[in-house]
Order: C-alpha cells, then sequence, then structure tokens
C-alpha cells in the first residue's frame, strides 16, 4: 500500500487517499449510528429514523471504498510481481502487509482493550491477559481494519502462486486496450449482486470468519481480479476517460440514494431489519443488488472525477499520500480516544460524528508522521 515517488499516477494515490479518509469517517460515524460494528459505540443508541441518515452515507461507502483500495492495490501489485518476480515479491508483500497486521494484532489491539479500555471491563493481570491471548491464539482474529492488509495479503499470495505456476509474457502497455463498454460494467456489477446475494444465504452481514466479513468478498476478489486485468492490458486509463465512467458515477450518486431508500421503505413493512443482511428474502436480494449496482457506478465515477481533477502533485497531496497507510493503520485507537473524550459534549451525533471525523483525520495523519520517523516503523507504515 505504500507510495512510490515514480512509476504511478498522482490522481490514484489521491483517490486511495480519499478512501482512506472515508474509512476513518465510517468508523467515526459507527460510534455513534450503531449503524455496523466498532470498539466503542456511544450511548444512547439512536432510534431506527435517526439512524436513516447514516445508514444510506454508510451504506453508499460501503459499497465501494474498500473494493477500490482492492482495485487500487492490484492495479499496481501487477507491476511489482512483474518486476520482481514472484519470490521477492512475496517478501516484500509479507514486510508491507504482513508486518502492519501483526502491529495492530499484537500491540494495537491490546492496547485498545487494557490501556483504553473504554468499556471499564475488568480483563484481569494485563501480563496474564496477553499470554493467554497469544496462547490462545484469539489474536489471530483480531486484526480490526487491518483485515484487509490480512486479506490482500492473502490475495498477493495466491496471485504469486499462480503466477508462479502459470508464467506470462510482459504486461501490456498501457493505453493499447479499449475500455470496457458499458453492457459489460453493467452485466458486472449485476454479476457481483447475484454472487453477494449468494454468499449471504450462508454468511449474512454481521458475521466473519477470523474478522473477514465474507459478505462482502464477492467484490473484493472480482475488484482485486479487475485491477490485475486492467494493468495487464492497459485499460484503466481509457476506463477513466471514458463517457460511460462519468454516467455511470452521476447515476449512482443520484440514483442510488433514492432506490436504496424505495427498498428499505417497501421491505420495512413486511419483514425485520434482519432480512436485508441475508438469506432468501427479496429484501437481501435487492439490497445485494443495490449495493453492487452504487458500488461499481460510484467507483467508476471516481475513476473519471480523479482522472480529470487530480492528476497532479504538489507537497500537501503528497505528503497526505505518504501518510494515507500509516493512518489506516494508526486511526482505531485515535477514534476511540477522542470519542470517550468527547462523552461529556452536548450528545448530537450527526454533529459528534463530524467532529469526531475532522478531530480523528487530523490526530491519525500527526500520528502516522510521527511514527514515519520511528526507525523501521517508516518501512511498513
Amino acid at each position: 500500500m505504500a507510495s512510490t515517488s515514480s512509476g504511478r499516477l498522482p490522481w490514484i494515490d489521491h483517490l486511495r487517499t480519499l478512501a482512506i479518509v472515508l474509512v476513518v469517517n465510517l468508523h467515526a460515524c459507527v460510534t455513534y449510528s450503531h449503524v455496523g460494528d466498532w470498539y466503542f459505540m456511544a450511548k444512547p443508541e439512536p432510534t431506527l429514523a435517526a439512524k436513516v441518515p447514516f445508514i444510506v452515507w454508510q451504506g453508499h461507502l460501503q459499497s465501494f471504498f474498500m473494493g477500490l483500495l482492492f482495485f487500487i492495490s492490484a492495479y499496481f501489485a501487477h507491476g511489482s510481481l512483474a518486476r520482481r518476480g514472484p519470490g521477492p515479491f512475496v517478501r516484500e508483500r509479507l514486510v508491507r502487509l504482513g508486518l502492519p497486521a501483526l502491529l495492530y494484532m499484537l500491540v494495537i489491539h491490546p492496547f485498545i482493550l487494557l490501556a483504553l479500555n473504554p468499556w471499564n471491563h475488568d480483563f484481569g493481570p494485563p501480563a496474564a491477559f496477553y499470554a493467554h491471548y497469544l496462547g490462545s491464539g484469539r489474536f489471530f482474529g483480531s486484526s480490526g481494519p487491518l483485515w484487509f492488509a490480512v486479506a490482500l495479503l492473502l490475495f498477493c499470495l495466491a496471485l504469486a502462486a499462480w503466477r508462479a505456476a502459470r508464467p506470462q509474457p510482459a504486461a501490456a502497455t498501457a493505453g493499447q486496450s479499449t475500455a470496457p463498454s458499458s453492457a459489460f460494467l453493467l452485466l458486472f456489477a449485476l454479476g457481483l449482486g447475484l454472487g453477494t446475494f449468494a454468499v449471504r444465504l450462508v454468511q449474512p452481514i454481521g458475521t466473519n470468519v477470523l474478522n473477514l466479513q465474507l459478505c462482502f468478498f464477492v467484490q473484493y476478489i472480482a475488484f482485486f481480479a479487475a485491477g490485475l486485468h486492467a494493468a495487464r492490458h492497459g485499460w484503466l486509463l481509457p476506463l477513466a476517460a471514458s463517457k460511460h465512467a462519468r454516467t455511470a458515477g452521476w447515476l449512482a450518486l443520484i440514483g442510488g440514494p433514492l432506490l436504496l431508500l424505495a427498498i428499505m421503505a417497501i421491505g420495512a413493512k413486511t419483514a425485520p431489519p434482519e432480512a436485508f443482511f441475508g438469506g432468501w428474502h427479496w429484501q437481501a436480494f435487492g439490497f445485494a443488488l443495490w449495493e453492487q449496482l452504487a458500488g461499481v457506478g460510484l467507483s467508476l465515477g471516481l475513476l473519471a472525477l480523479f482522472s480529470r481533477k487530480l492528476n497532479f502533485e504538489n507537497p500537501k497531496l503528497r505528503w497526505l499520500a505518504d501518510r494515507s497507510f500509516g493512518v489506516y493503520v494508526l486511526h482505531a485507537p485515535v477514534i476511540i480516544a477522542l470519542a470517550m473524550l468527547f462523552r461529556s459534549l452536548p450528545q448530537n451525533m450527526y454533529v459528534l460524528a463530524a467532529l469526531l471525523t475532522v478531530s480523528g483525520l487530523a490526530a491519525s495523519f500527526i500520528l502516522a508522521d510521527l511514527a514515519r520517523r520511528l526507525p523501521g516503523l517508516r518501512a511498513i507504515l
């Protein structure tokens, strides 16, 4: 995930920064909305009516931003693998992704539990707790937001194994291929929706396996594969410049909220909220289709926007891009500590979510900058 100074398209780095900013915002929103799951959720839980703006906002974020990070990561993983070869590529990925994940599981997560402890839970003697935490293997499922690094590492290991078994000729030059057609992109989104619905029959929203929410992984795997294909066949830039990418973005931006509200309003009349999460319910089917149509559309729109408006470099944007992965790794304890501090403030959850987002981002970028100055951490943050 770390940026390099050359050979990268500036706008993709800026898009990655935006996605990570939205990750911080999502966790700030969950803190007050109780829509989703997070370490610390402020009390009291809001009413369903008060949650609706959060549901719409968070639903749109979830529909695209992690998939887009997998797409961007795969786009650059293809070139890295081609340059290094499978063995060195795996070693580099173990450092860049494996070590941050271990840092979180072995240091940051226990710090949140034992030092911040927003629930005032009695964990017993810290040394005994930590020894059991390690010995029981509990830390494997305690990756927090770094589930992304774990999943991306697994994808990269699978990619390296595939390339080692099936070597391919050199990658095509970017720009040699035409962009996927609008019909193909629509079918791609519909296919993702059907696949997501199928997975949620057995892994509904809210479940996980070792902190990996498999209910979202159809999109993550498909976007990773799409990123590899875009890098190999050179259609990212033609796609970003295409008219149908802009059109898809506008349709998702305008039509996405309206369609989601309609599905929620109609579906809630005949079934409980859990019917949207998975199983043989039309609500789950409709939500899965909406999610992937909106996610693909928003992703395409952002590719078009950033490639046209932010394809330049300056010191401020570079500073943010260089520290964005550090923010991703370190923001959880920052958000939790600030939310605990804000408990004494007047409880307007919309204002508090905005305040927690802004202050959490500022503090996380500062912390990431400081951490990158420490020996050893710069290489992984």
